[in-house]
């Protein structure tokens, strides 16, 4: 286990850029990511924090949304814990292919595809208190990396 920071959050989107900024300041501490990593782990947080908030607002939770970033030197984890009604991922209906033209009638329904697409680990648990999201980045390098022509570590 390495550095922990832990954010609390009032269940606002106008939080949101708050959890986004404790993030990237926090991933940036290890310098063995690029930015490329961050900004994956960065739009992912944000997409567990916005469903956070929807299972709060839902569900009449008062409580806060708890951020944890556990920074070691070969990855970074984020656990985004909220007091929502909880879920079943397996049991949220997938949209159609983004290129499929019956897409455009989903407004909703790309955060958790896109949280698996852009962290190495992602991992859903619920219970009646609510919903547990954990997302992991590992310093290995990504193809997204190589693309952008961005050096390893």
């Amino acid at each position: 286990m390495g550095e922990i920071v832990e954010l609390e959050i009032p269940a606002r989107a106008d939080f949101l850029s708050l959890a986004r900024l404790v993030i990237t300041g926090a991933a940036t501490i290890e310098p063995a990511f690029s930015d490329a990593r961050i900004e994956d782990l960065r739009i992912a947080v944000s997409e567990a924090c916005t469903n956070a908030i929807e299972a709060h607002h839902s569900s009449g939770a008062d409580d806060r949304i708890v951020i944890r970033c556990d920074l070691a030197e070969d990855r970074i984890e984020v656990v985004v814990i909220d007091q929502g009604a909880g879920f079943d991922p397996d049991d949220v209906p997938t949209a159609p292919d983004a290129e499929d033209p019956d897409r455009l009638l989903y407004e909703s329904g790309l955060g958790i595809p896109l949280m698996r697409v852009l962290v190495d680990e992602t991992e859903f648990r619920a219970s009646p208190e609510g919903s547990i999201v954990r997302l992991a980045v590992t310093r290995t390098p990504t193809k997204r990396d190589d693309q952008e022509g961005v050096a390893p570590g």
